[in-house]
């Protein structure tokens, strides 16, 4: 790579080796969340596998529906709160960027994945999560995933050409900054921390998660100062 502020593809050494289809750049705004297509297969598989739960009385659909609504009304919360506490705790930060998954359980948060990787904006670097086969997220810091996150065109289009992804949410970026994809897996998920804003020193962590979203810990937002 011969210019380090070009954007870039950062493959972990756990990720898929499947071929990707990346041919449909042509499609409308990410930003629009009803540009997602028919369900894929592993929406089609979970779906089939809660009806067929469903029947066999192990779970219920009410119980479906609460967890569903715990998704959305208190998990959310939680990556903002983990983020918060790095951005007051230099301590708390490193340990989260060094092991983010024993970061949370140290935070009563505790993950569906095997690995969590923490990576840190910077005024050099800005980083953007991405799963290119299906739609792994971290629900249990952020809730469930947008229906942008999981659609065709997110997934396609952020790899090859992520600054006009990025402009599409409001996120225009210098050319000096350099801009790294990360593709999650079924192992393996990824948290952005973004830069804390100017002008709010002295704040408490409860009133820093509240200028935190769950588009800024996926990397296509990122906080304003106040």
């Amino acid at each position: 790579m011969t210019n380090p502020t070009h954007d870039y593809y950062a493959r972990s050494h756990h990720d898929h080796d499947h071929a990707h289809d990346h041919d449909d750049h042509q499609h409308p705004n990410p930003a629009n969340e009803h540009d997602n297509g028919p369900p894929g297969e592993y929406e089609i598989m979970s779906r089939a596998m809660q009806e067929l739960l469903e029947q066999k009385g192990i779970i219920t659909a009410e119980q479906v529906a609460r967890r569903m609504e715990q998704f959305d009304e208190e998990f959310p919360h939680r990556g903002a709160q983990i983020v918060a506490r790095a951005w007051v705790d230099p301590a708390y930060k490193q340990r989260l960027l060094d092991d983010g998954r024993a970061a949370c359980a140290e935070a009563g948060v505790m993950l569906e994945a095997e690995r969590l990787i923490a990576v840190e904006n910077t005024p050099e670097v800005h980083n953007v999560i991405v799963c290119t086969l299906c739609s792994c997220y971290p629900r249990s810091l952020l809730g469930m995933p947008p229906t942008w996150y999981k659609s065709r065109n997110y997934r396609s289009r952020v790899v090859f050409e992520p600054r006009a992804v990025l402009r599409e949410f409001g996120t225009v970026l210098p050319d000096s900054v350099t801009v790294r994809v990360h593709d999650s897996n079924a192992d393996m998920r990824y948290l952005v921390v973004p830069m804390r804003p100017a002008g709010t020193e002295g704040w408490s962590e409860e009133r820093l998660a509240g200028l935190i979203s769950r588009d800024m810990l996926v990397g296509v937002t990122a906080p304003k100062a106040p």
